[in-house]
């Protein structure tokens, strides 16, 4: 599939879904090879988090005692293994989301080198090594920069919340959020331009097709919300279901309440932690797909290429 394409707002979701269709099996495959280890890190850490907000919930909050006092004392009973356990979260989610979010840009770039899937996880890892210093500098201008941007962000959020026209309409700046940052770390990828000149490039790209392309990512975004929770709330409804049976008995048991409130917080926690993970993939491959059209659009790179073939063959 030639990812150097010109395309409009229905081609972005129809070259999106061939490329999952085509090369998906493939791009998953070497994602949980590569991610893995870090993805398990981060569900067990989720899993203590998890346990540790349910053990203080049914520590007395559930059965009846004074929420401020409970949690007070829960606190000072558990405040050093909570503070590590944050700690270590944040780094660990900073590295691994780090190379998790990056591993899109770097397949697509694969991709073209390559003339499709002709690579493997060896190679993806040696990508990684090569541009390991670009993504640590990626990751610190991307937070500089995204503070006076999450502000404006979080203001348009606000404001779109409003009315309910305003609501349809937040995935859409979602999207351009995302969009940019995406677009900006495959143009910095692309080892041509400094990372402050790929974070205007990329927005230059952006202004090209705007509403088309923010749009094709806005709806994306929307469809991952919306199939993540109808999934996620299959068990919760099934627990709750389960809970209310267990609390209508005559003397329904604390601990076994407890137990099944646990064990719903689990499993709805790895199911969302999975299906999360996959849908955001697909998001992000939706977003090379545009970059790579509104490059092309930009610099005519294949239609460039197809000319020099054609000269060479003559």
């Amino acid at each position: 599939m030639q990812l150097y394409k010109s395309r409009g707002f229905s081609a972005f979701f129809q070259d999106t879904f061939s490329f999952i269709k085509q090369n998906g099996k493939h791009y998953f495959k070497h994602f949980f090879i590569v991610n893995g280890i870090f993805l398990l890190i981060l569900m067990v850490i989720g899993y203590f988090i998890t346990k540790f907000y349910s053990d203080f919930l049914f520590s007395g909050v559930l059965q009846g005692g004074n929420s401020n006092t409970v949690f007070d004392e829960y606190m000072n009973e558990n405040f050093g293994f909570f503070i590590l356990l944050m700690i270590l979260f944040i780094v660990v989610g900073l590295v691994a989301g780090l190379i998790s979010y990056s591993y899109t840009a770097i397949y697509l770039k694969l991709y073209i080198a390559n003339h499709g899937k002709n690579f493997d996880t060896q190679q993806i890892v040696m990508a990684y090594k090569q541009n390991i210093g670009k993504l640590f500098i990626f990751l610190f201008c991307g937070i500089l920069l995204g503070i006076p941007l999450i502000m404006v962000l979080g203001i348009g959020l606000f404001v779109l919340a409003i009315t309910i026209i305003g609501i349809l309409l937040m995935p859409i700046l979602i999207g351009a959020f995302s969009l940019f940052y995406n677009m900006t770390l495959m143009e910095y990828l692309q080892q041509k331009r400094g990372i402050w000149d790929s974070f205007g490039y990329a927005w230059t790209l952006m202004t090209k097709k705007f509403w088309a392309a923010v749009g094709s990512v806005g709806l994306f975004y929307l469809m991952a919300y919306v199939v993540q929770n109808i999934i996620t709330l299959i068990p919760y409804l099934f627990f709750m279901g389960s809970l209310f049976t267990t609390t209508q008995e005559a003397n329904p048991n604390p601990e076994e309440i407890g137990a099944s409130f646990v064990i719903m917080m689990l499993v709805v926690f790895f199911i969302s932690f999975i299906v999360g993970t996959i849908l955001n993939n697909i998001t992000q491959l939706n977003q090379g797909i545009v970059f790579y059209s509104l490059k092309e659009d930009n610099e005519n790179i294949n239609t460039k290429s197809v000319i020099d073939q054609i000269g060479t063959s003559e």
